[in-house]
C-alpha cells in the first residue's frame, strides 16, 4: 500500500474559509500560455493578508516597531484563471502562535467554490530594527482571533 501523498488532499472549499477579499486581475498577470503566472499567485496571498493586517489589526507597514517578516510560502495549483477574472481570495488562521502566524489560502474564479489554487504562509514577528522574533503584536492577534480554525490558538 502506498503512502498518502499531499496531492491525495482535497483543496478546502470556499465555505471553510473566514475572510474573501475580491482582486481584479491585470493584463500583466497572464504569461504567455494565457493564464495568471504561478508567481502572481504569491501576490494575492501577500495581498489578502496584509490587506487584513492593515485594515483590521491597524498594521502600519511604515512606523510600527514590530513587523511580519514571510519565512514560508507554499502553493499548490488546480485549476487555470486569466485575465479579465477577478479573484476572490479567501484566508483562514491555522496556528497562531507566540511570534508566528501560519495562514491557509484560497484563490478563487468569482463564484468557484473550488480554489483555483491554495496555498499557506507562513508570518514570524519580529521588531524592526534588531530583526529578531518577538510576541505577535495584541491587536494584530486580535484581528487574527476571529480567522482561527481547529480551536484555540496555539
Amino acid at each position: 500500500m502506498r503512502e498518502p501523498q499531499a496531492s491525495d488532499i482535497a483543496p478546502l472549499r470556499r465555505g471553510d474559509y473566514r475572510h474573501v477579499l475580491a482582486i481584479p486581475t491585470r493584463w500583466m498577470d497572464n504569461d504567455a500560455y494565457g493564464h495568471v503566472n504561478n508567481v502572481t499567485y504569491y501576490s494575492y496571498f501577500d495581498t489578502v493578508v496584509n490587506q487584513h493586517l492593515i485594515e483590521v489589526g491597524g498594521l502600519n507597514i511604515d512606523a510600527d516597531r514590530v513587523v511580519g517578516y514571510v519565512v514560508e510560502t507554499t502553493c499548490r495549483f488546480h485549476a487555470p484563471i486569466a485575465f479579465p477574472q477577478t479573484v476572490d481570495a479567501a484566508m483562514r488562521v491555522a496556528r497562531l502562535g507566540r511570534s508566528s502566524v501560519i495562514y491557509e489560502i484560497g484563490i478563487f474564479a468569482q463564484g468557484s467554490d473550488l480554489p483555483a489554487a491554495s496555498g499557506r504562509f507562513v508570518h514570524v514577528w519580529v521588531d524592526r530594527a534588531s530583526g529578531q522574533p518577538v510576541e505577535v503584536p495584541s491587536r494584530i492577534r486580535a484581528a487574527l482571533l476571529p480567522l482561527m480554525v481547529n480551536g484555540a490558538p496555539s
